[in-house]
């Protein structure tokens, strides 16, 4: 019994691929339309896809383009095959912008993007992307129903930016990389001056700069010593209780003593 019944299972799903197979190689379109959302509404994306994929050209230009568009984008959404469905969400709004599906693709092209955006210390094109989409979003429909959801992702990317500039800062730091380490951190502080990191990043700036002018030839150092001290006033003059305080006053102090060994040293650049 057993036998039989895999042999009939076999069959089945050999008959139905067969079956498939034979629809994808018909001219019969509006089978293909009919079939595709059968696909699609038992879940089986991969066909639905298949089959939208073959009759998007063939209903280009009726009043069905749009929806054989939006549906081919939710099977490759469905998929979680987010490139592909970025694409199709994208051709829909541009080309089509007065669809009724139009708001929808917009907001599912943007968090097509989101779902590509990777961990901060990689390269975050994709989050540059999201932030981007969503905000053209937002302006072309400010009173959107995804509204909430769409502020907290832009949020969220905004965020993955700010970690990104502190990683890229620090790690110059932890290179010993001092020149470079002092630049990069003055960088993400101008471009983002409300980070939740700005304590440790005026921490680092400050031991960046020290360090430099320790490690500078003597001709170089009263200048860079010069930098540390007004470094540490940044510093200390926001946050005076931090647990950095001790560490931060001992190089201000050397620095300062360097400082006093020399006063007529002539500065250069």
């Amino acid at each position: 019994m057993k036998k039989i019944f895999w042999s009939i299972a076999v069959m089945t799903v050999l008959g139905s691929c067969s079956q498939y197979e034979r629809l994808l190689k018909s001219s019969n379109y509006s089978l293909k339309y009919k079939k595709a959302f059968e696909f699609y509404e038992k879940g089986d994306y991969i066909k639905s896809g298949r089959l939208f994929d073959d009759i998007a050209s063939i209903y280009r230009g009726t009043n069905k383009a749009d929806t054989v568009l939006y549906y081919q984008a939710m099977s490759y959404f469905k998929q979680k095959d987010y490139p592909s469905s970025s694409i199709y969400f994208g051709n829909l709004f541009k080309n089509l912008p007065n669809s009724s599906f139009a708001e929808e693709s917009e907001y599912l092209a943007g968090y097509c993007f989101y779902k590509q955006s990777p961990r901060p210390e990689l390269d975050q094109e994709m989050t540059y992307a999201t932030i981007e989409s969503f905000q053209k979003f937002l302006m072309h429909y400010p009173n959107t129903k995804h509204k909430d959801n769409t502020l907290f992702y832009l949020a969220e990317m905004q965020d993955k930016l700010v970690d990104k500039s502190y990683l890229t800062a620090k790690l110059y730091y932890n290179l010993s990389q001092y020149k470079s380490s002092v630049n990069a951190l003055n960088n993400s502080l101008n471009e983002y001056p409300d980070t939740k990191y700005r304590e440790e990043l005026l921490f680092l700036l400050l031991k960046s700069s020290y360090l430099y002018a320790e490690n500078s030839v003597a001709d170089k150092q009263k200048e860079r010593y010069q930098m540390a001290v007004d470094n540490y006033y940044s510093f200390i003059g926001e946050f005076p209780e931090s647990n950095y305080a001790k560490e931060a006053q001992k190089m201000y102090e050397k620095a300062e003593a360097d400082l006093l060994k020399r006063p007529n040293d002539q500065e250069e650049e």
